[in-house]
């Protein structure tokens, strides 16, 4: 069985430089995600949407596995929109006011249907706090420009400060929200050796 790896289909949005910015245009993929707010290092909601995000996408990898589709995938990485409502709060790192959605990219084969029977199975075993946040939706970001952060979370201001420059250079404007994507494990990987995907849509 052929086990697909979205992030080589869609290589220019999850295999980006590490060394220049690129822009990339986002089209409409469907996502599981969870609203939340507040200190990610701190809430434990931010905690519980993690593990229900989880829950659900191994659900539906295993539910599409073995069922009629028949199709293995690799499970997508954890991705997060940041932004608040008093930007100067955000800008200064004042975590407690910062507004958050969590997700996982899905296959274009995963339907609302499968989503909603893999959510009954998971309430079923496991029941995780948080399930019933979760929503499946498509999301667009359009013209973006990004780059592949490598070392802590704390220090990513410069990387996105040169995003923020490279827009600006192209007479544009930044819209929509800091977006994040985890391709490492910061539970199994150093501070330093961390990978993540800097985002900013523009227009």
């Amino acid at each position: 069985m052929n086990k697909l790896d979205h992030k080589q289909i869609f290589k220019e949005l999850y295999k980006p430089s590490s060394k220049e910015i690129s822009i990339v245009d986002v089209p409409s993929i469907n996502f599981l995600m969870i609203d939340g707010h507040g200190d990610p290092n701190t809430s434990e909601s931010f905690k519980n949407a993690i593990e229900a995000l989880y829950s659900v996408a191994y659900a539906l990898k295993f539910m599409s596995k073995k069922g009629d589709l028949g199709q293995d995938y690799v499970v997508m990485p954890l991705e997060g929109l940041w932004w608040s409502e008093d930007m100067d709060s955000f800008t200064a790192g004042n975590k407690e006011l910062w507004d958050w959605t969590l997700m996982i990219m899905q296959p274009d084969f995963i339907s609302k249907e499968m989503v909603i029977s893999a959510i009954a199975e998971v309430q079923k075993k496991k029941n995780p706090t948080d399930l019933d946040k979760i929503k499946f939706e498509a999301f667009a970001e359009g013209k973006c420009a990004q780059i592949l952060y490598i070392g802590p979370y704390s220090e990513e201001k410069s990387s996105i400060d040169k995003i923020h420059e490279a827009i600006t250079e192209q007479g544009k404007t930044c819209s929509g929200k800091h977006h994040e994507i985890y391709i490492s494990d910061a539970r199994k990987t150093a501070p330093e050796k961390l990978k993540t995907i800097l985002r900013q849509p523009f227009n």
